[in-house]
C-alpha cells in the first residue's frame, strides 16, 4: 500500500513549500541513483520520494490528498487496492466509493465521473515522474579559494547551497554535486578565477607586478613581496635588473605551480638640478646603446 506522501519526505502536514522542496532535495540527493549504483531499494525510495513530491509541490494535488486520503483513485499515494464494496484506502482511512458518491449526489453504480473531480479519467495513466536534469553554471570564485580551497555560498533558483572548493581547481574545472540539480540531478559548477586586486593567474602559476626604482634595478637590493595566503617574503633583486624582469619563487602558485614577481622600474617624475647633474656624468661613464640591436636599426 502505498504511502503518506508526509511520511515519505519526513515533514509534517503543515509544512511549508520551502519545507517541502529542501527535504525533497536532501532525500533526491541521497537516494539519487548516481550515489547509489545497482542498489534496487534505493532506487525504489528514490521513485518513492519523487512521488511524494509531485503530490506535496502541486498545491491542488495536495489539497485533494488531505481532504480525501488520495489525489487519482488509479494510481499514486492513497490510492490503494479496492477493499469490500469498492472502497479505496487513503492516508486517513477507507472511503466507502457510495458514501463517495452520496457526498456529490451521485452513486457508485453509474452517472457520476470521478474521473472528472479529480481533472482526469479514474482509469487514466498517471502523470510520469519528472526525470532528473541535470543543470550546469559557471562560478565566478575568489582567487584565495581557488588557490587554498574553502567554502562558499551560492543563491541558485532561489536556494542557497555551500560548495566546498579543493585547493588548486583548474581554471575551468568542473565540480560535481550529485542531487542538487533539477528534479533530483546532478549540479555542474564549471569554477573561473575571479579577478584579484594585485595577482595574476597564467594556468597554475601566479604573477604579481612590484614596482622597483632606478637606484634599487642598478645596484640590485631586496624586497618583500606578497603570496596569496596572506603572507609576505623577502627576494633578492640582483644588480643590473631590467624592467619586466620575473623573478620566480617554487610553489608558491596554484597547486604545484609557482610564483612569478614581475619587476617594473618606476622613473621619477621630476629631479633637482644636482641630481640631473650626477645622472649626465654617470651616462657619460657608462655609455649605452639598448635599441642598437632592434629590428628597426
Amino acid at each position: 500500500m502505498p504511502r503518506d506522501p508526509y511520511e515519505v519526505l519526513g515533514v509534517p502536514k503543515n509544512a511549508t513549500e520551502d519545507e517541502i522542496k529542501k527535504a525533497y532535495r536532501k532525500l533526491a540527493r541521497d537516494f539519487h541513483p548516481d550515489r547509489n549504483p545497482g542498489d534496487k531499494q534505493a532506487e525504489t525510495k528514490f521513485k518513492e520520494i519523487q512521488d511524494a513530491f509531485e503530490v506535496l509541490h502541486d498545491k491542488e494535488k495536495r489539497a485533494k490528498y488531505d481532504q480525501f486520503g488520495f489525489v487519482d483513485p488509479s494510481a499514486g499515494f492513497g490510492g490503494g487496492p479496492r477493499g469490500p464494496g469498492g472502497g479505496f484506502h487513503g492516508g486517513s482511512g477507507s472511503i466507502n466509493m457510495e458514501d463517495l458518491a452520496g457526498m456529490f449526489g451521485g452513486n457508485a453504480g453509474g452517472g457520476f465521473d470521478f474521473g472528472s473531480m479529480f481533472g482526469k479519467k479514474a482509469k487514466g495513466r498517471r502523470k510520469p515522474f519528472n526525470q532528473p536534469q541535470d543543470s550546469h553554471f559557471d562560478v565566478e570564485v575568489p582567487l584565495e579559494k581557488v588557490v587554498l580551497g574553502g567554502k562558499i555560498s551560492l543563491s541558485l533558483n532561489g536556494s542557497n547551497i555551500d560548495v566546498n572548493i579543493p585547493s588548486g581547481v583548474k581554471e575551468g574545472g568542473k565540480i560535481r554535486l550529485t542531487g542538487q540539480g533539477q528534479d533530483g540531478g546532478n549540479l555542474y559548477l564549471t569554477i573561473k578565477s575571479a579577478p584579484h586586486a594585485f595577482f595574476n593567474r597564467e594556468g597554475d602559476n601566479l604573477v604579481v607586478d612590484v614596482p622597483i626604482s632606478i637606484s634599487e634595478a642598478i645596484l640590485g637590493t631586496k624586497i618583500d613581496v606578497p603570496v596569496i595566503d596572506g603572507s609576505k617574503l623577502t627576494v633578492k633583486v640582483p644588480p643590473g635588473t631590467s624592467s619586466g624582469a620575473r623573478l620566480r619563487i617554487k610553489g608558491k602558485g596554484v597547486a604545484l605551480g609557482d610564483l612569478f614577481i614581475q619587476l617594473k622600474i618606476i622613473a621619477p617624475s621630476s629631479i633637482d638640478e644636482p641630481s640631473k647633474q650626477l645622472i649626465e656624468e654617470f651616462a657619460k661613464l657608462n655609455p649605452q646603446e639598448p635599441r642598437k640591436n632592434m629590428p628597426w636599426n
